[in-house]
C-alpha cells in the first residue's frame, strides 16, 4: 500500500511538475523574443546608411548580414572577375562560421529598368544579391556594398536593405593634371579605387602641357628625355625664370613620365572598377615642351618661342598623328582629348605656311586655323573609331562635326555646343574646379584663387533650366570636375584639394536632381569622413568658422541675420552687443533680425570649449541701400556682372570669392553716381575692394567722391589713395572711408581708379 501511495503521489507532483516547466519555457520564450526584438531594434540604430551618391531607391529592412571568413561569392560568367575583385575588397573577421552567408551576383539582362549601369543591391541577413544587366552595373553595386561596409563602425556587419539605382548622366568625370606635377601610379591608382566607391566613370589625365610631357612615344624620344624633365620644382619657380627643360638624369631634373606598361596596368586597373581613362594630348597650344625639343613644328623653327604648332605646317599633322596613334593603343577610350584651349595665334597670321594655308582654304579669320586643325584630327580619329572631345575654345571658327565639348569658361560653350546638336560635358570653373580655395585663402596653402566650398560644388545643377529644349538638354552628357596642379605639388595635397569635394560632385552626376538636398547630404557626409580615414585620404576637414550672412529686408529697413558652417548640427553662443560669446549667451537656432548698427558675435562651441575665435559682423542698414546707380562710362565687365546696375547699393556684402554673384568686376576705371532720391545730410561713404594678384585681381589706385544737388554740377568731397601692395599673394580685402562729415547732397559719384587687371567692389555704403 506504500508503494501504490507513493506512486500516486510522484505522478500528481510530476504533471504540476510538468506544467509548471511549459509555464516557466512560455515565458522564457516570450522574453527571448522580446529581448530579440530589443536587441534587433537596439543594433538598428547603429545601421548606418549614408550613402553617397544617394541611391535612386532605399529601403532599410531589420537585421543584418555578418561577414565571414569562409563566405561564398558567387558569379555567373562574365562577373567572375568582378566577384574576385570583390573578395579582395571586402573586410572579413578571423573567425570562421559553420554556416557562412553567401553573396550572389546575377544578371537580368531583360531588366529594362536598370538600364546600362542601373544595379540591385538586395541585403538579406543570410544572403546578399547583386542584380544588373550588364558589367557596370554589377561593378557598382559592389562598391555600393564595399562603401556600405566601410562607413559602419563595425565593417563585419552589414544592416539589411534594399537598394534599385541608376546614373542620372552617363558621363561623371574627374580630371588629374599630370603635367604640372607629376604623380605617381601608386596615387592614381588610390585616386581610380576611391572614384569607384563614388560611382565616377572617367579619369581624364591631362598628360601634356607647357610644364612637361607625361606619356612615353617611342618615335619621338626626345619627349621624355627632355620635355618630361624642368630644373625647378615649382611650377612658380619655372615660370618666373626662363622656363627651359634638362635632361632625365641631371642632379635637379624635376618631372617624369608613364612608360607603355605602366600606362596599360592603370588602365586594366580602372576598368576592373568600371572607370575610363580619357587621356588628353594638347593641341595646338600649350605646347612649349613639344616645340622647345622638336622646333621645326613651330612658326619659328627656333627653340623656346612658340607655345602653338604651326598648322600650316604638313609636319604638325605627321607628328601628331604618330603621337595619337601611340595613344589610342594604350588607351581604348571612346573619347580622345585634344585640349584645344587658350591658343595664341599672334605668330599664326605672318607664318607663309599658314598664309598659304589660309589662301588655299579660303579663310578669312586666323582662328579658322584653329578650327582647320580641330576638323582634321577629328577626321582621323573618327577613322580609327574614336571620338574627339576639346575644351569649348574649339568652337572657335566652326565646330568639327562629331566633336564634344568641354564647357570650363562658364555654361556658354556647353549651351551654344547644344543648341548644335553636340555632345557637351559641363565643367565651369566657378562651381567644378578643385583647385580652388574651399575655405578662407588666408587659412589654406597657396593656391591659384577662387573659393569653392562642398556646398556650392554640391548646388550646381549641369543642365540649364532656361537655356535648353528638352531636346538640346538631351546633349548635357555629363559632368566633370578638374584638378589643376599649378599650385599642387605632392599627393597629399591633390587629396586635400580633391576631398571630400569630389563627393558633392558625384552625387550631381548620379542622383536625379529632386532627390538632391544638401542637408541631407551633410548629414550622409559625417558617415563618409569614416571610408577617407580608413582609405588614408588626407581630406579637407570641415571648419568651425562660422559665416554671418546678412540679408536686407527691404519693407523692415532691418537685416536677417543667418550663421552658415561646415560642422554638421553645430552648437553655437552669439551676442548682439559686442562681447565675447560664452557658454552663457543664447544658443542660435533660426535667424534673427537686427536695427541699427549692430555687433554681432559667434562661435562654435564643443564640449564646453569654443572652438575658434568668434566671427564678427557689424550690420549697418545704411542710407544708400536700395537706391538708384547709374553708370556714367560703360558699366561692369561682362565677364562679372555681379547683380548688375542694383550690386553695388544692395546692402549684401561679398563672400571669400570674386565669383560669389555680389562682387562686380572692372576692367577700366569705375564713375558710377548714387540717387540718393532728395537731398540729405552727410557724414561718411565707404566702398570695398578686393585683391587677389594670382588671377589679376588688384585694388584701385585711388577712390574719389563728388557731391551734388543737380547730377550736372558736382564737387569733389576727398579722395584716399591706396595703400595695398599689388605684390601681396595674399586675399586681402580694403574699404576705402571718404569722410563726409558737414555735406548735404542727393547725387553723390564715387570713382575708382584701375591700377591694373582687373577690379572688384561689392557695395558703397552711404551714412
Amino acid at each position: 500500500m506504500k508503494i501504490k501511495s507513493d506512486c500516486k503521489f510522484s505522478l500528481k507532483h510530476f504533471f504540476y511538475f510538468c506544467f509548471m516547466i511549459k509555464r516557466i519555457f512560455t515565458s522564457v520564450t516570450i522574453l527571448l523574443f522580446v529581448a530579440a526584438i530589443a536587441e534587433a531594434q537596439s543594433t538598428d540604430k547603429n545601421a548606418y546608411y549614408s550613402i553617397v551618391p544617394k541611391p535612386v531607391s532605399l529601403v532599410e529592412e531589420s537585421g543584418f548580414f555578418k561577414m565571414d571568413a569562409n563566405i561564398r561569392i558567387l558569379a555567373p560568367d562574365g562577373l567572375k572577375p568582378t566577384a574576385e575583385l570583390l573578395k579582395e575588397e571586402l573586410s572579413f573577421p578571423d573567425k570562421k562560421d559553420t554556416r557562412p552567408g553567401i553573396i550572389r551576383f546575377e544578371w537580368k539582362k531583360n531588366d529594362h529598368g536598370l538600364g546600362k549601369e542601373g544595379y540591385r543591391l538586395l541585403i538579406a541577413s543570410h544572403e546578399i544579391r547583386i542584380i544588373s544587366a550588364t558589367k557596370e552595373g554589377a561593378i557598382h553595386g559592389m562598391f555600393t556594398l564595399l562603401q556600405l561596409q566601410q562607413i559602419q563602425p563595425d565593417e563585419y556587419s552589414i544592416p539589411c536593405l534594399k537598394i534599385t539605382d541608376q546614373p542620372r548622366f552617363q558621363y561623371r568625370g574627374f580630371m588629374l593634371d599630370v603635367s604640372r606635377h607629376f604623380f605617381p601610379v601608386s596615387f592614381v591608382e588610390k585616386l581610380i579605387n576611391l572614384m569607384a566607391f563614388y560611382k565616377l566613370n572617367n579619369l581624364h589625365l591631362h598628360l601634356t602641357d607647357g610644364a612637361g610631357w607625361r606619356i612615353q612615344i617611342p618615335k619621338y624620344p626626345l619627349l621624355t628625355s627632355v620635355a618630361a624633365w624642368r630644373p625647378n620644382e615649382t611650377l612658380q619657380q619655372w615660370w618666373a625664370g626662363d622656363r627651359r627643360y634638362c635632361h632625365e638624369g641631371d642632379p635637379d631634373a624635376y618631372g617624369g613620365y608613364y612608360t607603355a606598361s605602366q600606362i596599360k596596368g592603370m588602365v586594366k586597373y580602372a576598368a576592373a572598377r568600371g572607370i575610363n581613362i580619357v587621356p588628353e594630348i594638347e593641341m595646338p597650344a600649350h605646347s612649349e615642351e613639344v616645340l622647345a625639343v622638336y622646333p621645326q613644328l613651330s612658326c619659328s623653327g627656333k627653340p623656346y618661342e612658340d607655345a602653338s604648332f604651326c598648322i600650316g605646317n604638313d609636319s604638325t599633322f605627321t607628328f601628331l598623328e604618330d603621337v595619337l596613334t601611340e595613344v589610342m593603343k594604350l588607351f581604348p577610350s571612346k573619347y580622345i582629348h585634344i585640349g584645344g584651349d587658350e591658343a595664341s595665334m599672334r605668330s599664326w597670321a605672318s607664318n607663309p605656311l599658314n598664309q598659304a594655308l589660309m589662301k588655299r582654304e579660303g579663310f578669312i579669320q586666323v582662328d579658322q586655323l584653329q578650327s582647320y586643325l580641330v576638323k582634321k584630327i577629328e577626321k582621323f580619329l573618327t577613322a580609327h573609331g574614336r571620338k574627339l572631345i576639346g575644351w569649348d575654345e574649339i568652337l572657335k571658327g566652326g565646330l568639327a562635326p562629331e566633336a564634344t565639348v568641354m564647357s570650363w569658361r562658364g555654361e556658354a560653350g556647353g549651351i551654344a555646343a547644344a543648341r548644335m546638336g553636340h555632345d557637351v560635358i559641363m565643367t565651369p570653373g566657378e562651381y567644378c574646379y578643385f583647385d580652388h580655395y574651399q575655405s578662407d585663402p588666408n587659412t589654406q596653402p597657396p593656391g591659384i584663387g577662387g573659393y569653392i566650398p562642398l556646398r556650392k560644388v554640391y548646388s550646381y545643377d549641369p543642365v540649364p533650366e532656361d537655356s535648353l529644349t528638352q531636346t538640346e538638354k538631351r546633349h548635357i552628357a555629363g559632368v566633370q570636375a578638374n584638378l589643376w596642379t599649378e599650385w599642387v605639388p605632392t599627393t597629399e595635397h591633390a587629396e586635400y584639394m580633391i576631398f571630400p569635394r569630389l563627393l558633392a560632385l558625384s552625387e550631381i552626376a548620379w542622383t536625379p536632381l529632386k532627390e538632391k538636398d544638401f542637408d541631407d547630404f551633410h548629414r550622409r557626409m559625417q558617415d563618409q569622413y569614416r571610408l577617407l580615414q580608413r582609405h588614408f585620404v588626407n581630406y579637407y576637414r570641415p571648419s568651425y568658422r562660422i559665416h554671418i550672412k546678412a540679408m536686407p529686408d527691404y519693407q523692415k529697413k532691418e537685416y536677417l541675420i543667418h550663421f552658415n558652417t561646415e560642422q554638421y548640427n553645430p552648437v553655437i553662443h552669439y551676442t548682439t552687443d559686442g562681447s565675447v560669446p560664452n557658454l552663457q549667451s543664447p544658443v542660435y537656432a533660426q535667424p534673427f533680425y537686427v536695427s541699427g548698427i549692430t555687433t554681432i558675435k559667434a562661435t562654435i562651441f564643443k564640449n564646453d570649449q569654443a572652438m575658434d575665435s568668434p566671427a564678427v559682423y557689424v550690420a549697418d542698414y545704411d542710407e544708400a541701400i536700395g537706391k538708384k546707380v547709374a553708370y556714367n562710362n560703360g558699366g561692369w565687365s561682362s565677364s562679372y556682372p555681379a547683380q548688375r546696375d542694383s550690386t553695388l547699393t544692395n546692402g549684401i556684402d561679398g563672400s571669400l570669392t570674386y565669383q560669389d554673384g555680389q562682387w562686380q568686376g572692372f576692367l577700366h576705371n569705375m564713375d558710377v553716381t548714387i540717387d540718393m532720391d532728395s537731398v540729405i545730410s552727410l557724414n561718411n561713404l565707404s566702398i570695398r575692394f578686393m585683391q587677389l594678384i594670382g588671377p589679376g585681381v588688384y585694388m584701385p589706385d585711388s577712390v574719389s567722391v563728388f557731391l551734388s544737388d543737380d547730377n550736372n554740377t558736382f564737387i569733389e568731397a576727398g579722395t584716399v589713395k591706396n595703400d595695398v601692395s599689388p605684390k601681396d599673394p595674399h586675399l586681402l580685402f580694403k574699404t576705402f572711408f571718404i569722410n563726409l562729415k558737414g555735406n548735404e547732397a542727393r547725387y553723390i559719384r564715387v570713382k575708382a581708379y584701375i591700377q591694373r587687371g582687373y577690379m572688384f567692389t561689392d557695395e558703397i555704403r552711404v551714412n
